[in-house]
Parts: C-alpha cells; sequence; structure tokens
C-alpha cells in the first residue's frame, strides 16, 4: 500500500496544472485469452491511476505479480516465463484523453486516450477507446482493448503455442474519488 500510494504522489505532483485531480487505487484489470486447448483468465483489483480532466492527462499502473489466475501453474508461468515480472515489474500506460466531457453533468460519454502502453519494458505508442460515466461527481473510466504479444516482445515458446492467443483482450475499470 505504501509503494501505491508513493507513485500517486509522484504522478499528482506531475499532473498539477490547477483544477481537480481524481485518483483510483484499486483499478480492476482483467485480462483473457483464449486458444484451441485452454482459455486463460487473470484479474487484479490493484490497478492505479490518476486523471486530470483539466488537461485530459491520464496515467495507469498495475504491479504484474498482482493478477491472480485460477491455476497457480497459470500463475508461476506467467510471471516467470512470459511478463518476466521480476525483471519488469509493472505495465502503465501515459496518455492524454482527447475528449473533455462536462464533468457536472451525469451521463456517459465516449473517449479515446491516446498514449505510450509499457509492457514488458517496451513501450508502444497506442490509441484505447474507452467510455467515461459522470454519476452525481463519480467518474468511472472503462475499456477492452487487445494487446498483442510480440508487440512488446512476450515470447509464447513453440511447444505452448496453442496453449495461448497471440493477443490477449484486457478489461479496464477505474472508479475515481475526487483529490484535493
Amino acid at each position: 500500500m505504501k509503494h501505491i500510494s508513493i507513485i500517486l504522489l509522484a504522478w499528482m505532483s506531475i499532473f498539477q496544472a490547477g483544477g481537480t485531480l481524481y485518483a483510483c487505487k484499486n483499478a480492476q484489470i482483467s485480462l483473457f485469452s483464449t486458444a484451441p486447448i485452454e482459455d486463460i483468465a487473470a484479474k487484479t483489483s490493484s490497478g492505479t491511476s490518476v486523471y486530470n480532466p483539466a488537461t485530459g492527462d491520464l496515467v495507469f499502473g498495475v504491479a504484474i505479480t498482482t493478477f491472480k489466475f485460477p491455476k497457480a501453474l497459470m500463475q508461476e508461468h506467467f510471471n516467470s516465463d512470459y511478463l518476466e515480472s521480476d525483471k519488469y515489474p509493472r505495465a502503465t500506460f501515459k496518455g492524454k484523453i482527447q475528449e473533455h466531457p462536462d464533468l457536472t453533468k451525469n451521463g456517459t460519454y465516449p473517449v479515446t486516450a491516446v498514449g505510450e502502453l509499457d509492457v514488458h519494458n517496451v513501450k508502444q505508442t497506442r490509441t484505447i477507446p474507452g467510455t467515461l460515466t459522470v454519476n452525481n461527481g463519480v467518474l468511472t473510466l472503462t475499456s477492452e482493448f487487445m494487446v498483442k504479444c510480440a508487440d512488446h516482445h512476450i515470447a509464447i515458446p513453440r511447444l505452448v503455442f496453442h496453449n495461448i492467443a497471440e493477443s490477449i483482450k484486457m478489461n479496464v475499470s477505474a472508479t475515481y474519488a475526487a483529490v484535493k
């Protein structure tokens, strides 16, 4: 928890450009891949995020080891063989939401974030669609997007190639609280 607080404080100092900042300390992130032999799914509720609506700046981060799998062996292989979480402990996204929805009005707004997705220490410029929901001052940002293993130099051994899909579907949901 201390590690998360330090990261949020650092991000918030970067984004201090006036206005209200919004932070989330428990973003829900799930991954799913379907393959001929076995589907792979994992979830975490340890994602962190800061959003500055005045500038559109958006940052997400998650510790790779917080993803939980239904099978311990899947989790072990995910961390040691594929994501190498000892060498590359975090995945991040740093970018800007292109639209500027009116946060004083309840509603659901389609948004697009453009920025750098850093997975496995490989940064890739991405445009990620999402939905921003405003409900009585509470902001919720959701998104679903694909991540190709090859784009982030995540090697899949030929022996298990049929067990793991080349693309992983990511789902993100973050509910933000205003930070003064």
